[in-house]
């Protein structure tokens, strides 16, 4: 799906449940890590988690879509447009958006070095140079055993 599908998508579940127009901007921002999706108060665009549609479907897709137009539409009739706010819980109830996004996949992979003159095994999060740092236990070289 791309933000011009994205956009049409956003335009007529906005018209749909809400009777309502989206006046302003829908994309897709890849760098969500943590969240499905957010309305931003000084521009009013709303950004979505792409890991919404690929990691979990269309169904979850949709409700995060109606969780933030929740959000949109609220703040942009003067009304309360937290989370908390009974206002909010009322319009997401009635529309069935979704009250929590599931939690995105992290696609983080550990880093196995290993010392050649020991065999010390590291494990890490991140590269390190292998040119500049040595093995603690003996100061020999490391290799990356995996990619």
């Amino acid at each position: 799906m791309s933000n011009l599908d994205l956009q049409q998508l956003v335009e007529k579940i906005s018209l749909k449940y809400f009777q309502k127009p989206f006046k302003h901007r829908a994309y897709f921002n890849y760098r969500l890590k943590t969240t499905g999706g957010r309305y931003h108060l000084n521009d009013h665009n709303i950004d979505i988690n792409p890991k919404m549609l690929n990691d979990f479907g269309y169904h979850i897709l949709i409700g995060v879509i109606k969780h933030e137009l929740c959000h949109y539409h609220l703040h942009l009739s003067g009304f309360n447009a937290k989370h908390s706010s009974p206002d909010f819980i009322h319009l997401l109830s009635v529309v069935g958006g979704s009250r929590y996004a599931p939690q995105p996949k992290i696609n983080r992979r550990n880093l196995r070095y290993v010392c050649i003159n020991c065999g010390q095994i590291y494990i890490r999060k991140r590269r390190i140079n292998v040119r500049r740092y040595v093995c603690s236990r003996c100061h020999g070289h490391l290799k990356l055993i995996n990619n």
